[in-house]
């Protein structure tokens, strides 16, 4: 039976692409077979760069699935919330479809890793948001963090709202990407957030992503 993830962010520029090709080059390099799926892509037309992102990071280069669109099965021209790109295309989003992506990809590879758009309170609909998505499906979390002035304030607003709504948190990944840009505040950031784990949620996982080295095309 396959494992599906959902990976979500503490907001919009988290680091979750990069985030999830590590992590698929991680399982890649334990030999199980992985692919990653962009839940809804937005700001492009036929393309993901998401999902290109994560195939320069693990080095597989585009896969058929990633040309029969099975990998990215909702595309967006305006780069906004899901809500709002398919209002200006006027084509509602396939949740269906999405669903039906993620069954096929399941069939064949050991792991799928979903990654989301933007953070868990990102609307799809009125009335229905990223985390409904993940709740209605019963998938299991992977949150990104980093060390930007602020990220506590997100990580633990979205971890309260993981805990509230009774969804499994497999792991939190806190990426190291931004460290640069303050690296006391990115220290006491990181210690923070692991501490808040460790009591919070005891079975799930605190993982830091470094700075690894890829070519992208």
């Amino acid at each position: 039976m396959s494992d599906i993830f959902f990976i979500s962010g503490i907001d919009t520029d988290a680091g979750k692409s990069y985030v999830t090709g590590w992590l698929a080059r991680n399982i890649m390099e334990q030999g199980r077979s992985v692919i990653t799926q962009k839940f809804i892509q937005t700001g492009n037309s036929g393309r993901s760069e998401d999902i290109e992102l994560h195939r320069a990071i693990t080095g597989s280069g585009m896969l058929p699935e990633d040309l029969a669109g099975t990998t990215a099965p909702v595309i967006y021209s305006y780069p906004a919330s899901p809500q709002l790109a398919a209002e200006i295309d006027h084509r509602p989003i396939d949740l269906d479809a999405i669903d039906k992506a993620t069954e096929t990809l399941a069939r064949n590879y050991d792991t799928v890793l979903i990654e989301g758009a933007g953070g868990l309170a990102v609307p799809l609909t009125d009335d229905f948001l990223t985390i409904d998505y993940i709740t209605s499906r019963n998938l299991p979390l992977i949150l990104v963090t980093n060390g930007i002035l602020g990220s506590i304030n997100h990580t633990v607003l979205s971890l309260e709202a993981i805990k509230s709504r009774g969804i499994t948190l497999h792991s939190v990944v806190y990426n190291t990407w931004f460290d640069s840009s303050d690296n006391i505040i990115a220290a006491d950031t990181k210690g923070f957030i692991q501490r808040y784990i460790a009591r919070h949620f005891p079975d799930s996982r605190f993982m830091v992503c470094p700075d690894i080295s890829f070519k992208k095309s």
